[in-house]
């Protein structure tokens, strides 16, 4: 899952209508090499210029194959990729969110990789990752990156609490917060309302906003009400930054965390380079990261995000084929480590974890807490079942309207999402 700062959508727009048929409307000469273009929906300041330098070596070494990049934003570009491929046509390439891959896939829009050169290298990917790019038997996707959700914290000051060792528990996670805000007269703890990072809870409990299996809405059951009541509670206490519900308040939340200013939020690996641009981690072994706390059952987990390299299925043959080999390329453990060392973000194949690679502190921090990390269902709507999330939590956190009345609005939403889902 990607949360960074959007680039200017101003520029965003301007390149994309250029663009926009980057697929069959993309031929190049017969006796020219062939231009694919790709959408990339990394952060435009801190991920892209790796991704760039990456594609200019793919260019030296395929005189062939030219590629047109184009950096999206990460929030716009599942809207944009899917009016693109239901009308004039798309990129031969798309960065694709984990979530949007089984979506794209259910509607055409994304090539079957399996036996392709794409996928050469299968075996050599995290299983969980290559099933999770799959839809009904076949993959739509190569793993680029992974991530999920992890306590990051101020080791400094924690310690300067007196608290060794991060909390495993969210009643512990509120005892330090105290602890911190007693002693260090600075926030402990600074959640955030976004469906994203309250999945977390719905874990900790045991469930989750459905039950794909059975096919039911499970938003609303007494277990995800639990869960989301511990969500609730972590505004309001001694140490607990009250809820955030501005457009800004993830931006808000990273500045505070950088700074010194909060000992602990919920954050993935896609900040870690901003993490050590902060005054708080100019020492990177000052950043701590544990496993999400656990909930009532004892249960701690993260959703796994992350990110695809899928083709186009409107794009002609030697279009297809030349993004074939730049997505093999791309994802390539070479591509993969220099990925890492230059964006500190999670590889997807065991073989770019070098001891270079894990040398950074984030990313060995980030590779521990990963076994604790949720696959999502095989579900293509799954994705979008936190948009109606998205709406009531903040509602929910500012007090706007209660629990119940919340997630009871919840459901009826996800409901028209998923209408063959029972209750």
């Amino acid at each position: 899952m990607r949360r960074g700062i959007a680039a200017s959508a101003l520029v965003a727009s301007l390149a994309l209508t250029a663009t926009a048929c980057g697929g069959s409307g993309s031929d190049s000469k017969s006796d020219g090499p062939v231009t694919i273009t790709w959408w990339d929906t990394s952060n435009a300041t801190n991920e892209a210029p790796t991704y760039q330098a990456l594609v200019k070596e793919f260019e030296a070494a395929n005189k062939d194959i030219k590629v047109k990049y184009v950096n999206v934003p990460f929030d716009q570009a599942q809207n944009k990729f899917d009016t693109a491929a239901g009308s004039s046509g798309a990129p031969d390439v798309l960065r694709s969110e984990v979530g949007w891959t089984p979506a794209f896939a259910k509607k055409g829009y994304f090539l079957p990789l399996d036996g392709t050169e794409a996928l050469a290298d299968q075996s050599k990917f995290q299983s969980s990752l290559i099933t999770q790019a799959q839809y009904d038997g076949k993959t739509y996707g190569v793993p680029l990156v992974t991530d999920t959700l992890a306590l990051v914290y101020n080791k400094a000051i924690f310690q300067k609490a007196g608290i060794t060792t991060p909390p495993k528990t969210w009643d512990e996670l509120k005892a330090d917060a105290f602890k911190i805000d007693a002693k260090e007269n600075v926030y402990g703890y600074w959640g955030s309302t976004q469906a994203y990072y309250a999945q977390t809870f719905l874990y900790g409990e045991g469930t989750d906003t459905v039950d794909a299996s059975a096919k039911k809405i499970t938003v609303d059951s007494a277990a995800a009400k639990k869960a989301y009541g511990t969500w609730l509670s972590l505004f309001k206490g001694q140490g607990l930054h009250k809820a955030d519900t501005t457009a800004d308040a993830y931006a808000h939340i990273q500045d505070a965390f950088v700074n010194g200013q909060v000992g602990a939020i919920i954050q993935g690996p896609w900040e870690i380079t901003n993490f050590y641009k902060g005054s708080a981690f100019k020492d990177k072994s000052n950043l701590g990261i544990a496993t999400v706390p656990a909930g009532s059952t004892g249960k701690a987990g993260a959703p796994t995000g992350g990110h695809n390299l899928s083709v186009y299925a409107g794009s002609d043959s030697a279009h297809q084929k030349a993004a074939l080999k730049f997505v093999n390329f791309m994802t390539s453990a070479k591509s993969q480590t220099e990925i890492a060392l230059k964006n500190s973000t999670l590889p997807t194949r065991e073989d770019a974890y070098t001891a270079e690679v894990k040398a950074d502190p984030g990313i060995a921090g980030f590779q521990t807490v990963l076994s604790a990390a949720q696959p999502r269902p095989a579900l293509p709507e799954y994705s979008s079942l936190w948009g109606p999330l998205d709406t009531e939590l903040p509602k929910i956190a500012g007090g706007k309207e209660s629990l119940d009345q919340g997630l009871s609005n919840a459901e009826l939403a996800i409901a028209k999402l998923v209408p063959d889902f029972g209750k």
